[in-house]
């Protein structure tokens, strides 16, 4: 089947892949979110600096099993949209659990009291994933 200047299956292709990047991104940063809210609840009460040392190994691992199992040919810009991606979702989900249980759960980006550390998971959601992009993008 086609138009008249071009045929729609290419298009249809598209729609598909990007689709299923966003499925990956979002089951990737689901993955990351339950290991990470995990690690802080475990290991917080024991010592703050090794459970964000931990959080921080499992957002660095698991961006590498992203980029190298689902974005194997991703671009820096790539690479960085997903990071943004990942926060944005992290924000939501931290919003939404506050609402719901009625006071502060900062798991996932850390708590208000140690702004460092907070502007450190920050930073690590968003440039995680471009620290293992294979290429720069060519435009």
């Amino acid at each position: 089947m086609t138009t008249m200047t071009r045929s729609v299956e290419p298009i249809a292709a598209n729609r598909r892949r990007a689709v299923a990047a966003a499925a990956l991104v979002a089951l990737f940063w689901a993955i990351a979110a339950v290991l990470v809210a995990t690690a802080h609840l475990q290991l917080d009460r024991v010592s703050p600096l090794g459970s964000a040392a931990c959080e921080i190994a499992v957002l660095i691992g698991t961006a590498f099993v992203y980029m190298r199992l689902a974005a194997r040919e991703a671009t820096v810009d790539h690479a960085l949209l997903v990071g943004i991606v990942w926060l944005l979702l992290t924000i939501v989900a931290e919003l939404s659990i506050q609402s719901y249980v009625h006071h502060g759960w900062f798991a996932l980006l850390g708590t208000p009291a140690r702004p460092a550390l907070r502007n450190v998971f920050l930073f690590v959601w968003i440039f995680a994933p471009a620290m293992f992009a294979r290429r720069e993008s060519m435009d």
